[in-house]
């Protein structure tokens, strides 16, 4: 993507009822991911808007998440300063070091690490993400491992393992195929994933 070009993509859970939408665009100085999903937790409606911005390196510099989960008001703020992590203001040493934020609820930010590690075919790497947990919105520290095994195809492991899947994304690095949660339902970012125009 060239400076001022974007990106988007729209998903639909397969789990349970929902979709979300996001886009990713690019200023000059860093990038900018932002998006909404709406779906069903636990019989409730939610809706959640999010906002996130990197340097030119692709590390997180800052988050927001505003909306709602059934009857409760979400409002969260992450800043990111110097690997220091706060969240609403308040220290988070248990994330410290971390370079990228990872929410629990979308399939977005799958992109962060993939962009920034830029991983050849076969080549893998770990990461440690802060993830922000869903639905109680804390920061925690989460282990993950990506390995490229195609031009368009990842293997995903976080939880030392437990959990694993095979993502395929396309050329501006969104997950258009999260077996079991997501899929892309936008025919222009599932022709990417296969390198067409």
């Amino acid at each position: 993507m060239r400076t001022g070009e974007s990106a988007t993509i729209l998903w639909r859970r397969v789990d349970h009822p929902g979709h979300e939408s996001a886009r990713l665009s690019e200023d000059g100085t860093g990038w900018t991911l932002a998006g909404t999903a709406v779906f069903a937790h636990e019989g409730q409606p939610c809706r959640l808007d999010y906002r996130i911005a990197t340097d030119a390196a692709w590390r997180t510099r800052s988050a927001s998440v505003a909306g709602w989960v059934g009857a409760r008001t979400i409002d969260v703020a992450i800043e990111v300063e110097d690997a220091v992590w706060r969240l609403n203001g308040a220290a988070c040493p248990q994330v410290g070091g971390c370079i990228d934020v990872d929410l629990n609820f979308s399939p977005s930010t799958n992109l962060l690490p993939i962009r920034r590690l830029a991983l050849a075919v076969g080549a893998e790497a770990e990461v440690r993400a802060a993830w922000l947990r869903f639905p109680g919105f804390e920061l925690e520290p989460l282990a993950q491992h990506y390995r490229r095994t195609g031009d368009f195809a990842y293997r995903y492991e976080s939880a030392g393992g437990a959990f694993v899947r095979d993502l395929t994304v396309d050329a501006a690095g969104f997950v258009v195929g999260y077996p079991g949660l997501w899929e892309a339902e936008d025919p222009v970012s599932l022709r990417r994933c296969k390198g067409e125009q």
